[in-house]
């Protein structure tokens, strides 16, 4: 009992007076119910590469039915946080080589089928949005898959039919480095946006009712996908461009093309995304290394004067308040039907008083103090993702039909 007061005493010192006079015992109760009625449906979580980044052993060693050292989510925490339904992301390396990265994908998605065998009381498999509902309703988790990058297709719509008979629901175009079909947002231009070939790949992801994901793509590549796509798009875990300038973040101009595509953003949980001033400080940050690369002093050097000005320049925090001003910013431009959650956790997720997937009622208890009403909630929770996929999927039964 004391350890829960200290977190609430806690909770209410790092938020503001509520703007309902609420304690914030009673909201966080209120947000748990919440969590209850509606499944909150995380779009991006990176345990399957996590398992893989420790070797093939770590994951028969690694239990998660527990507190799960090191890491940000296991099944106790997600519990805790009220999560209904995961996107597990089978990321794969750029770095790959192609037919590698194929098959690594592959492996990564037989991950999460051995996680729902592992913990069948936790985790079940779905497909559809059916699939999400009726897993929900019995208490478990419904597990989705979601390739992190085109370049785990090889250039081939044959392994994009592979990918989605094997359970992938939404895939990102690209991930760090542009394919040889799309431009990534944190690589050069290459094509302008989609090439012809890409546009051909949206369009039978929209034939198969996979999500066409695009996170991690260049803002041309957005458009040109939202000008080809005629099922619902999602950003797996990204922000407001507005609020933090990152070229991974989504600009208002693409936010407002959300209303009528009647995509999703699912705010990512991740500080360079979250929080303009640790957007700039790492742009700073930046700037000084490549001032010192240009004096040629030498690697060492190098370090030992980055280590003095990060402790001269310490970075700015991210925190909750600042993913509940993300969500606050995308209602106003693209509207309260285009919002998700998409945390980002196990890959670099994470900010103060929200740390891990046990925290989401907190989320959700600030949005609340925030004045949202339980439906608006219910929408950003997972109704919004709900209803994207169930859309893809028609659109995929009339494309299929034609």
């Amino acid at each position: 009992m004391t350890g829960m007061l200290s977190v609430l005493v806690s909770f209410a010192l790092v938020h503001p007076a509520p703007i309902r006079s609420q304690s914030a015992e009673s909201l966080l109760e209120r947000a748990r119910a919440l969590h209850r009625k509606y499944p909150l449906i995380d779009g991006h979580n990176d345990l399957p590469w996590s398992y893989r980044r420790g070797g093939q052993s770590v994951f028969w060693e690694t239990d998660i039915s527990g507190h799960r050292e090191g890491g940000q989510t296991d099944i106790p925490r997600l519990r805790a946080g009220g999560v209904g339904g995961q996107f597990w992301s089978v990321y794969v390396p750029v770095t790959l080589g192609a037919d590698e990265a194929v098959r690594i994908t592959k492996e990564q998605i037989g991950i999460v089928y051995k996680l729902c065998k592992r913990y069948p009381d936790a985790f079940e498999i779905a497909w559809t949005a059916d699939d999400v509902e009726r897993v929900f309703a019995k208490g478990k988790i419904a597990s989705l898959i979601g390739m992190e990058g085109g370049h785990s297709i090889n250039n081939s719509l044959e392994t994009l039919h592979d990918m989605y008979r094997l359970g992938a629901r939404y895939m990102t175009l690209t991930h760090s480095r542009n394919t040889p079909w799309a431009d990534s947002a944190t690589d050069d231009r290459q094509h302008g946006g989609l090439t012809d070939f890409g546009k051909q790949v949206v369009r039978e992801m929209n034939r198969l009712g996979m999500l066409v994901d695009l996170s991690h793509v260049s803002p041309e590549t957005m458009h040109d996908a939202l000008d080809v796509a005629t099922a619902p798009v999602i950003f797996s875990h990204s922000g407001a461009r507005a609020l933090c300038d990152h070229v991974r973040n989504v600009p208002d101009d693409v936010l407002r093309r959300l209303k009528k595509n009647g995509g999703i953003v699912m705010v990512v949980v991740f500080r360079a995304y979250t929080s303009g001033p640790y957007a700039e400080w790492q742009k700073k940050r930046t700037e000084q290394r490549r001032r010192l690369d240009v004096q040629g002093v030498g690697v060492q050097v190098i370090e030992r004067q980055m280590q003095e000005w990060e402790k001269q320049n310490p970075a700015p925090e991210a925190t909750l308040s600042q993913v509940a001003d993300q969500i606050d910013h995308i209602k106003r431009v693209a509207g309260i039907d285009h919002i998700g959650i998409g945390s980002d956790f196990d890959g670099g997720g994470g900010v103060a008083g929200l740390e891990d997937v046990s925290k989401f009622p907190y989320l959700t208890a600030e949005l609340l103090r925030r004045g949202y009403s339980d439906e608006e909630i219910g929408k950003i929770l997972g109704l919004n993702a709900l209803r994207c996929l169930r859309e893809a999927e028609k659109v995929s039964a009339h494309l299929r039909r034609r």
